[in-house]
């Protein structure tokens, strides 16, 4: 018997409580001072349903101190969208015209990040309210008097009311991930040159605190402007460094690693016993020897975590690391074991100072000396330019995004013109009832509205049985008012969308009781209101991208494999070619991949929040595999191309050519063999996909005479991402460390309503959001 009364309620039931508390406080309060106090019904109808919008029925994220902020914020917008609604409500197709564009504008906003995505339900709300007869402009100063009376009393119930603890910044969990990643390099200096067991699973769990799912959504970096994109960059940078360090082979028996000493002999990053500027001011190059690679890496990553934290290094050990990579590329007539090490190293130092100058861009934001071409494009712009990439990069049919604001803000004109040309009573929850029931896949959402009908018929009896007992009785039902709001909030999150429309309904039912005589035919309106917004979701839903993310995660991820085969073959034929390379903003070709992960990524997100059929996705349908290998196709052809300063490569020699322009049509080949399959015509063979492109100890194992460090780090790029492709083969998904937006929670799923949270870009992906270059 104690199991079936838990003596605590769990934390779901716990933080729905809260925020009940604070809904319920704020929406009465301003409902029973401005309707008792003032005798304002308008600015009461106003006060209450201003909160419900945007605490009830929206899910603002972060701690009450940054939800408040963003209540503090959206003000302004709800006077524009009230004054709006108040004036295009005078005919029918004014306000019809006004709730398609506004309807698609909010629900579009979604590519801002989970605080936009999170407000555009109740800011949906704030314009619907009005819009709707009778045509009273001279009432516009209450209405706008009464939203922000009830918004104020808001934003104070979140600073005060059981306030939850500001959880732990992205910056500080970049930070502790760069700090384990001078560890991990301090470490690999000495003997045996690999990573104990312990400092790898740390490793791995700092890299994973960096992924966007178990970041909190108000501290993902989610946002267009540039010191977002460049925490989010950081971010990304770092889990790459930890990756590459985890994975780091030992060195060849025959070198003597530079800089050799025992674990934490120095003092270093091993025990965390002396500060970052100490540690960079010991390394100092004597001109002793050759430069200590890992040693380098490991002042970085102290002087990035000192960085993040507010320290202001002097950016010295940024400076050696260059001086550390210029030389590691300067070797090429070594012994291919050699060789072949200086390219793991070389990954290690390019990952490192990409996270010292995301880092440094994410501090100082504009101010920071980065480089304006090259992978920190974004460094040099303005916020309105950066918003504008990020908003026209996902208009257009392939944007999942795009596609959610095209159903809701259709599905929402249809309501109100029906609603306006049938003169429904309340024809409020008509458009209500169609905003929060329509999920992004129809099948979610007739089994969404199927439990919502349910639960309104079950509530729209309960009202109408109160209705005629109680009769005109309002003081009943101003006491049973603010209790029952409290049940609601706090069931109907947590229990679903049946119980959570019983509850309102009858809450409803109770409000409009108060403001005029009422009769149980109320709850026959409500009734018949939420049955015609329920019918008017479903009819879009069937007509809008019926199937969800499901069919546009598998068209992205078939262009996104045909373009890094592209990208493939371009690469490895100008390795083979040499030439003059040059730093700029992306290789010829790359903004199109990048593009193409952003839609994938986006439909991955929204893909991974949807309830999926009965039957399990086929075998070589592995769609975070997918993700990796672009990015892994991204990252290292600009690696290879893009220098950081202009250099001579000469070409590589007849087998060696041979060798890398070979093995790369062959993973070109299985990268277009795999989208063939993912995205078939009419006439695509059904045969197996054969991934045999060479492994990379296959591929190392046959070295062609006198071959450059370059080709290593090409064969080696190639190994990588034919293993990606068998795993996008196979059945199962791997988890890695570079930080894709495969990042999205497991678990229990919902599908998410059009322009829901559920389907916000994930932090790591906006780090590359970017658009086609159209010109």
């Amino acid at each position: 018997m104690g199991d079936a009364f838990p003596r605590r309620p769990s934390p779901a039931y716990r933080a729905a409580a809260r925020r009940a508390l604070r809904v319920t406080i704020a929406a009465s309060t301003g409902f029973y001072v401005l309707l008792h106090g003032f005798g304002s019904t308008v600015g009461a109808t106003y006060a209450l349903f201003g909160a419900i919008a945007m605490a009830g029925l929206s899910h603002l994220p972060g701690s009450g101190h940054q939800r408040a902020a963003l209540l503090a914020g959206v003000v302004p917008v709800c006077w524009v969208l009230i004054t709006l609604g108040t004036y295009l409500s005078v005919r029918t197709w004014s306000a019809v015209a006004g709730m398609l564009v506004v309807g698609f504008v909010l629900a579009f906003m979604a590519v801002g990040g989970p605080r936009f995505a999170g407000a555009a339900t109740g800011l949906q709300l704030m314009y619907i309210l009005p819009s709707f007869p009778p045509y009273d402009p001279g009432s516009l100063g209450e209405r706008l008097a009464g939203a922000t009376f009830g918004l104020a009393l808001l934003t104070v119930a979140e600073m005060t009311l059981l306030p939850e603890p500001t959880a732990l910044p992205y910056r500080e969990r970049a930070a502790r991930a760069a700090e384990g990643a001078a560890r991990c390099a301090d470490r690999l200096r000495s003997a045996p040159y690999t990573l104990p067991e312990a400092t790898l699973r740390t490793a791995r769990a700092l890299s994973t605190e960096l992924r966007s799912s178990r970041v909190p959504e108000a501290e993902r970096p989610a946002g267009a402007g540039v010191r977002p994109r460049a925490l989010a960059h950081t971010g990304l940078a770092t889990r790459t460094l930890l990756g590459r360090l985890t994975a780091l082979p030992p060195p060849p028996s025959t070198a003597v690693p530079p800089g050799e000493a025992g674990p934490g002999a120095d003092g270093g990053a091993a025990t965390g016993g002396v500060d970052a500027e100490d540690r960079a001011g010991a390394a100092e190059p004597s001109g002793a020897g050759p430069p200590d690679p890992l040693r380098a890496v490991a002042d970085v990553a102290g002087e990035t975590a000192a960085r993040l934290r507010g320290a202001t290094p002097d950016g010295r050990a940024h400076a050696r690391l260059r001086r550390t990579r210029q030389a590691l590329t300067a070797t090429d007539d070594a012994p291919p074991a050699v060789l072949r090490r200086n390219a793991a190293l070389l990954e290690l130092v390019d990952a490192a100072l990409a996270m010292s100058t995301a880092a440094d861009i994410a501090v100082r934001g504009r101010a920071a000396d980065a480089p304006a071409p090259g992978p920190f494009w974004y460094a040099r712009m303005r916020a309105p330019r950066l918003w504008w990439r990020r908003l026209s990069g996902h208009v257009g049919s392939r944007s999942v995004f795009f596609q959610n604001a095209v159903r809701i803000g259709l599905a929402l004109a249809a309501a109100r013109l029906i609603a306006g040309v049938d003169t429904l009573p309340h024809g409020f929850w008509v458009l209500l009832a169609t905003l929060t029931l329509t999920r992004t896949t129809v099948r979610e959402t007739r089994r969404t509205e199927r439990i919502a009908l349910t639960g309104t018929l079950v509530g729209a009896l309960v009202a109408a049985a109160s209705l005629a007992l109680v009769g005109t009785d309002i003081e009943v039902y101003a006491v049973a008012l603010p209790p029952l709001m409290l049940v609601t909030f706090t069931l109907g999150p947590v229990k679903g969308v049946g119980w959570a429309q019983a509850l309102f309904t009858v809450v409803v039912a109770l409000v409009f009781a108060q403001l005029a005589p009422a009769t149980w035919r109320l709850a026959e309106f409500r009734l018949l209101d939420v049955l015609t917004g329920s019918a008017i979701g479903a009819v879009f839903g069937l007509l809008a991208w019926p199937r969800g993310a499901h069919d546009e995660l598998r068209r992205s991820v078939a262009v996104l494999l045909r373009i890094a085969a592209e990208i493939v073959v371009a690469t490895t034929a100008q390795i083979a070619a040499g030439g003059r390379r040059v730093p700029v903003v992306t290789a010829p070709g790359h903004r199109s991949l990048r593009h193409a992960l952003v839609m994938a990524e986006s439909a991955y997100a929204q893909y991974q929040s949807e309830p999926k059929g009965p039957a399990p996705p086929p075998v070589g349908q592995d769609w975070q595999a997918a993700l990796i290998a672009g990015h892994h196709t991204l990252w290292g052809a600009d690696r290879l191309l893009v220098p950081p300063d202009p250099v001579v490569v000469p070409p590589l020699g007849r087998e060696a050519a041979e060798s890398v322009i070979r093995t790369g049509d062959r993973v070109a080949a299985d990268m277009l063999l795999t989208s063939a399959r993912i995205d078939p015509t009419g006439d695509t063979v059904n045969a197996p996909v054969p991934l045999r492109a060479p492994t990379a100890s296959a591929t190392l194992a046959a070295d062609p005479p006198g071959a450059p460090r370059v080709y290593y780090a090409t064969v080696s790029w190639l190994a990588s991402l034919t293993t990606d492709l068998v795993r996008l083969a196979g059945d199962t998904a791997a988890d890695t460390d570079t930080g894709t937006a495969a990042d999205a929670p497991t678990g229990k799923r919902r599908s998410p309503r059009a322009g829901d949270p559920g389907a916000a870009p994930t932090a790591d992906c906006q780090d590359e959001t970017d658009r086609r270059n159209r010109s």
